[in-house]
C-alpha cells in the first residue's frame, strides 16, 4: 500500500484562515498528509496546537535553526490557501522574508505542483501590479484560482473547489 502524498498547506492572514481546520479535515479525509506553514500574521488566528494534533506535524511559522532536523517530510504538492495580496506580490518578486514565502519560493524553484487560492479585496485586486504578479506565477506553473473562490458567503462548502483543484494535480 502506498503512503499518502504530502501536502504543504501555506496559510496567510485572510478571512478563510479562521476556518482552515475545516479544510484540514477534508484534506486528511481525501488522503493527504497535511503539513501547515503559516504566515506570522495568520499564526495568532489559528489554534496551532489543535492543528498539530490533527495533522501529526508541527505547524510552522518560523525558520528552523541550522542543524535542526526538518520537521516536515518533503512535499508532493503545495497549496496556498488563502493567499493574500501581500504574499502574492512578494512571491512573484521572489522575496523570501518569511517561512511561508520561503516555502512558496523554494517549491516554485523545485518544480512542485502548486495551487493558489487568492483572497484579496476588490480594491487591492484592482491595483495595477496585481494582474502582473498573477501572470508571473501562472507563467511559472502555479495554478491560480480565479476570483474569490474562498469567499465566506460560501460557508464550509468553500473548500470543495480546493479539494477538486488538488485532485487535478495529485501525484498518482
Amino acid at each position: 500500500m502506498m503512503e499518502c502524498p504530502v501536502l504543504y498547506l501555506v496559510v496567510c492572514a485572510a478571512g478563510p484562515a479562521e476556518h482552515i481546520h475545516e479544510l484540514v479535515d477534508l484534506l486528511i479525509a481525501d488522503g493527504w498528509r497535511v503539513c501547515l506553514i503559516v504566515s506570522p500574521t495568520a499564526a495568532p488566528w489559528l489554534d496551532r496546537e489543535a492543528l498539530q494534533d490533527k495533522t501529526g506535524y508541527l505547524v510552522r511559522v518560523e525558520w528552523r535553526m541550522p542543524g535542526d532536523p526538518e520537521p516536515h517530510p518533503p512535499a508532493d504538492v503545495v497549496l496556498a490557501a488563502p493567499v493574500t495580496f501581500n504574499t502574492i506580490a512578494k512571491w512573484a518578486l521572489g522575496i523570501n522574508n518569511t517561512l511561508a514565502l520561503g516555502v512558496l519560493n523554494e517549491s516554485l524553484g523545485a518544480g512542485l505542483p502548486i495551487v493558489a487560492f487568492p483572497h484579496v479585496k476588490a480594491e487591492l485586486a484592482a491595483h495595477p501590479a496585481y494582474a502582473g504578479h498573477l501572470a508571473v506565477l501562472r507563467a511559472a506553473g502555479v495554478v491560480v484560482a480565479e476570483g474569490k473562490a474562498l469567499d465566506s458567503a460560501h460557508g464550509p462548502e468553500r473548500w470543495a473547489v480546493v479539494i477538486e483543484a488538488l485532485r487535478m494535480v495529485r501525484p498518482s
